[in-house]
Order: C-alpha cells, then sequence, then structure tokens
C-alpha cells in the first residue's frame, strides 16, 4: 500500500462502523469506561491540586492572587493534556478484550471467514489485560532503548535538533502502529518482534498511519473517541495488508521458537 492509503483509514473505519452496527457495543464499553476512569482521575487529581494551589496563594497579596490564578489555568490545561496521554497508554490497555471482539468480527466481515466465539469471562478479560500491560511494558523498553540514545544527537551543530525530532516522530508513529494494530495480531497471540515485523511489512502506509493516529490520541477528549476509530482502523489495515501479514508474521514468530 502507498504513503497516502494509512490516511484513508480512519475514514474507512467511520464508514466500517456506520454500516455495521454490530461492531458498536465494541467500541461503546471501551469509550465508557475510559471515559469513567478519565474523569475520575483528572477529578481527584485536579482537586488535590487546586487545594495546594489556593493554600499557597491565601499566604501572600494581591501579587499572589494573580500568581495563583496563573498558576490554576497552568495546572488545569496540564492537567487535561496529561490525563489524554495516560488514556492514550492505557486506554487501549483498558479496552483489550473489546477490541480483540472487535478484530476478530472485523477479521470475519473482510476476510469472510468464520472466526470461533471467544465469549468474555472475567478470567479472559484479567488475561488480556495483564497480557495489554506486558505489551505496553515492552513498548517502554523499545521507546527507551530508541529515544534516550537520540537526545545526544541534540549535541551536533545545527541539524542536531532536527535530527533527534525526526526520530522522536517516527517513534511516537511506531508506537502509535503498536497501538493501533495490536488488536488482530494479539488475537493470533503473536511475539513482540513479529508484531515490529507487521508495522514494517506494510510501510509506508503504516507510517502515514502511524503519524495521524499518534496526532488523533494527542488531543483531550477527542482521543477517547479516536482510540477506537483508530483500532477499527490498525485492524483493517492489518487485514487488507499484502500477503496476509497476521499468517506471514505468526509463521516467522514459529520459526524464531
Amino acid at each position: 500500500m502507498n504513503l497516502l492509503a494509512g490516511l484513508r483509514y480512519p475514514v474507512r473505519a467511520l464508514v466500517m462502523l456506520r454500516r455495521h452496527r454490530e461492531l458498536w457495543g465494541f467500541v461503546l464499553i471501551p469509550i465508557l469506561l475510559n471515559l469513567v476512569v478519565g474523569v475520575a482521575l483528572y477529578a481527584g487529581l485536579s482537586m488535590v491540586g487546586l487545594r495546594q494551589i489556593d493554600q499557597i496563594g491565601q499566604a501572600g497579596g494581591a501579587l499572589a492572587t494573580t500568581l495563583e490564578f496563573i498558576a490554576r489555568v497552568l495546572y488545569v490545561i496540564a492537567l487535561a493534556i496529561g490525563v489524554g496521554w495516560l488514556m492514550v497508554r492505557f486506554g487501549v490497555v483498558l479496552g483489550a478484550p473489546w477490541y480483540g471482539q472487535l478484530a476478530g468480527r472485523l477479521e470475519e466481515i473482510i476476510t469472510g471467514r468464520p472466526m470461533p466465539e471467544t465469549p468474555l469471562t472475567p478470567a479472559s478479560v484479567a488475561y488480556d489485560i495483564s497480557r495489554a500491560l506486558l505489551f505496553e511494558l515492552k513498548k517502554l523498553l523499545l521507546a527507551m532503548a530508541i529515544g534516550l540514545p537520540s537526545l545526544l544527537l541534540n549535541l551536533i551543530p545545527a541539524a542536531g535538533t532536527i535530527l533527534a525530532t525526526a526520530v522522536a516522530v517516527a517513534l511516537g508513529a511506531l508506537i502509535a502502529c503498536l497501538d493501533f494494530f495490536d488488536a488482530p495480531l494479539e488475537r493470533h497471540r503473536l511475539r513482540f518482534r513479529a508484531k515490529l515485523g507487521v508495522v514494517r511489512q506494510n510501510l509506508p502506509a503504516s507510517a502515514s498511519f502511524g503519524l495521524l493516529a499518534a496526532f488523533l490520541g494527542s488531543i483531550p477528549l477527542l482521543n477517547l473517541l479516536a482510540i477506537p476509530l483508530c483500532v477499527t482502523a490498525g485492524t483493517m489495515l492489518v487485514l487488507e495488508g499484502a500477503q496476509d501479514p497476521v499468517e506471514t508474521q505468526h509463521a516467522a514468530s514459529l520459526q524464531e521458537t
């Protein structure tokens, strides 16, 4: 697939969700779950932080009142961005059981092959979330292995900052691809290296999709809707990728073992 193909998948995902309303349950439940967790987290942290700012402001005069107002505004904005970022990271984890079901139904629609039923039970939900947490840890280690050494590029005069920024953008796109390609790949229990292989196999479409998905996921509140949309889009991209990427990488993963 070409570079522009990756940009079209979120729109195609909207069309898919509109045509197949039976998919809505796999999308709405994670949205509501993430909304409840996000609101509770934001409310709790805002109460604690604003109370601390109020206590500091009460100790001063008019200048302190002005600084207190500025601090409150900055804190509210920073908290919204921070909670939004956390929901992108852990929203996929919380919704993993339902996104797995969504991927299975999409695979059935796209390939025409019936998928075995995997009913959600407390044990299966706990298992899926535990694997999702382990996947998050591996992505964190990958980000540190690439991101920390890339900071040294800033030491290069002139071009160093540009190179470091390019690495950061590319790393963000890679992590976004791993986030939103994971639902169909995890259904087949692929290893982490095999999942990286799917991203590489679908270049350059995966690069453009990753950049767009990372951007959508960085916008507070909008990311609550962007996460399930990008999961749907990423699943469609993987399943429609050349040479049946799930089967190809599954075979490669078996060969590694």
